[in-house]
């Protein structure tokens, strides 16, 4: 066993209301794999290794408690992940990484987080403007959409039938779409329940289909409904895992600030990744 062990990688599964994902300490950055893209591609693959919407690799930082390298399960790599960060947050105050209250490096900016035993509040970066009402004709029907980058752009259209709503198809042609070349954009399909409860369902890029939740979306969908003045902080967001997030925000002037993100985070397992894993 000497020679496999000496390549095995330790990594914790976690899971954000639904979306799941690898976490692997690199503080020393002895992660040696070759390609990190096509590791992360490779971890991420279900039923053919762990599976799982993204990888995170924990690394040391100047300016925060830790940084974080993040790639979706396509191996691309995203400036940000709301769930994602409650998963990564928990991990680093259950393995003595950072305190109950951190803050750590992101591409999109620093993000801060209290982690209060398997309730994570995250404090992300504020969001650009809010653009409402683009119309766009995606194969002859036309969408009315509100733009925002919430870390990561999303459009969201609202939608009156979101249970048969077919967000796969639909979400495939909106992320894709002309108008938000060359990147694209996250897709979100919400309706409004009351002044403090949205629906939503996410087709999310770098995933390329629909997940069970998205923290980014979420944030996106509530900050679109209050744009239009159906809703105010805070806001639950019911998604599809079943679980609920609150979404807290505050308005000044035009701009949304203080955005808030809190759920429940799961520790899932902790294992060792053979080389088989990947290869």
């Amino acid at each position: 066993m000497g020679h496999v062990e000496s390549k095995m990688i330790e990594f914790y599964k976690m899971s954000g209301s639904g979306n799941d994902f690898i976490i692997i300490d690199n503080r020393d950055l002895s992660l040696n794999v070759g390609d990190l893209s096509e590791f992360a591609r490779k971890v991420c693959r279900q039923k053919l290794s762990v599976g799982a919407d993204g990888l995170f690799l924990i690394e040391p930082s100047t300016v925060a408690d830790f940084k974080w390298q993040f790639f979706n399960s396509d191996g691309s790599m995203a400036e940000m992940c709301g769930n994602g960060s409650r998963c990564v947050a928990r991990y680093a105050c259950l393995n003595g990484i950072a305190g109950k209250t951190m803050s750590f490096e992101t591409i999109a900016g620093i993000i801060s987080a209290e982690v209060n035993e398997d309730i994570v509040k995250v404090k992300l970066t504020d969001p650009s403007s809010v653009i409402s009402g683009e119309r766009i004709g995606v194969d002859g029907r036309i969408f009315v959409l509100d733009s925002v980058n919430t870390g990561v752009p999303h459009a969201v259209a609202f939608v009156d039938n979101l249970q048969s709503f077919a967000v796969s198809e639909w979400g495939r042609k909106i992320r894709f779409h002309k108008h938000f070349a060359p990147k694209g954009t996250n897709a979100d399909f919400a309706t409004v329940i009351d002044r403090h409860k949205i629906q939503l369902r996410t087709y999310e890029r770098g995933v390329e289909d629909e997940t069970l939740a998205c923290g980014t979306g979420m944030v996106a969908a509530a900050l679109a409904a209050a744009q239009r003045g159906l809703v105010e902080s805070p806001v639950d967001v019911l998604v599809q895992s079943g679980e609920t997030l609150c979404i807290y925000f505050t308005r000044h002037d035009d701009l949304w600030k203080e955005i808030y993100l809190e759920g429940k985070v799961k520790m899932v397992y902790q294992g060792l990744l053979f080389e088989e894993a990947y290869k």
